[in-house]
């Protein structure tokens, strides 16, 4: 059996697209095929989604087999084939072409610098805007968002590299070296943080303007804190660890790089609203013992999607897609009305047991006692009254 020439594509626990760094959704359409006669190892792609972004086309299948999803980069994209309307095309179903550059083994590159190049048509089986889609195709593709990030990549390397040797700079000043110049370095990017956040809140235009610039800023921050927290693993940096450990999760709550809207999503907005969602509450239950109220995180997902605010009948609807979706979260109605969000591998009785430890501060207990974690309490409760 032939490999599959196209490069996966990673997905979420819940079946949505796992985005690269600065990578935003554009548009969608549903029950679509990927046809290619050019390659014989083109995967058989029938009746699945397709996904525009800013750096990819990202196929997905109806079911969430992450093995199964597939991503064209659209710096393999030579050109793009203006669609032909004709008495014919009125009665089949309707189709765009775009020409791939690819390997001479067949293979398609992040690069685009293949030896040849192939045409892949796109067939829509459902219901969509496609000359709607077309034209977001053409935005995306002329955009080139992919270089960009490249360009900032290439820049800071070049940098980097020419300040690694001699005394002075090539405009003449002092280079600061050794641990000065690391907290000179350090001075200047918190410097210019600040500035940036007091540009983007002088007032509501400027913030809104800001937003997306505030979330990259947010996630590199993030990962500044993650990679310090690991090359320390030392006992008596715990109480740090902890601080940036909960440093991070606020970070990551701060904002959706891409979130899903009406306008990208069209007909399948509540589907991936769902899914979307399912990814996002996965932070705050486990800080919450595995349950929260409803309203609390309509507010935590709000806050998170910025100026793209939903209704709360569109996070009722969403969360009511959970039973169609092989999802780790439900939706629970108690018999007071009141409607919660739970982990389904969370049990009442886990609940009821961690929000009690952590409102008694139970965890500070347990490292005296050579615990590390309330979880480990919670199971020799549990277990004993599992066995009678």
């Amino acid at each position: 059996m032939a490999r599959n020439c196209l490069q996966a594509a990673e997905l979420t626990t819940s079946g949505r697209p796992v985005l690269l760094p600065t990578e935003i959704e554009c548009s969608l359409l549903s029950t679509v095929d990927l046809e290619c006669e050019d390659l014989p190892n083109f995967p058989h792609l029938k009746s699945g989604l397709l996904i525009l972004t800013t750096h990819r086309l990202l196929w997905l299948p109806e079911s969430t087999a992450a093995s199964s999803a597939s991503a064209i980069p659209l710096a393999a994209i030579t050109h793009i084939f203006s669609a032909k309307k004709s008495i014919k095309s009125m009665f089949a179903s309707p189709r765009l072409r775009f020409q791939l550059s690819v390997s001479p083994e067949g293979w398609v590159s992040d690069s685009g610098s293949g030896s040849r190049s192939v045409v892949v048509t796109v067939v829509v089986r459902g219901k969509g805007d496609l000359d709607a889609f077309l034209n977001k195709f053409w935005d995306s593709w002329r955009g080139r968002a992919w270089e960009i990030v490249h360009e900032q990549a290439g820049s800071d390397v070049a940098s980097g590299s020419g300040s690694s040797s001699g005394m002075y700079t090539r405009e003449g000043a002092v280079r600061m070296v050794g641990v000065s110049g690391i907290l000179r370095k350090e001075q200047e990017m918190w410097e210019s943080t600040d500035k940036s956040l007091q540009d983007a809140f002088q007032d509501l235009n400027a913030l809104m303007s800001k937003a997306k610039e505030m979330v990259m800023l947010a996630e590199k921050m993030r990962q500044k804190l993650l990679s310090g927290s690991t090359s320390q693993p030392s006992a008596e940096n715990d109480e740090e660890l902890g601080s940036k450990q909960e440093m991070q999760d606020w970070l990551l709550s701060v904002g959706i790089i891409s979130p899903v809207t009406k306008e990208s999503a069209g007909a399948m907005y509540h589907q991936q609203l769902s899914r979307q969602l399912a990814d996002f509450v996965r932070l705050p239950l486990e800080r919450s013992g595995g349950m929260m109220n409803l309203i609390d995180i309509y507010c935590l997902f709000n806050r998170a999607r910025g100026t793209e605010l939903i209704s709360p009948e569109d996070l009722l609807q969403a969360c009511s897609l959970w039973e169609k979706f092989d999802v780790p979260v439900m939706l629970r109605k108690f018999d007071s009305g009141v409607m919660v969000i739970q982990n389904k591998s969370h049990s009442d009785e886990e609940v009821i047991l961690l929000s009690l430890c952590k409102l008694f501060h139970v965890d500070k207990i347990l490292q005296l006692c050579g615990l590390k974690h309330i979880s480990f309490l919670v199971e020799m409760i549990l277990i004993p009254k599992s066995s009678e």
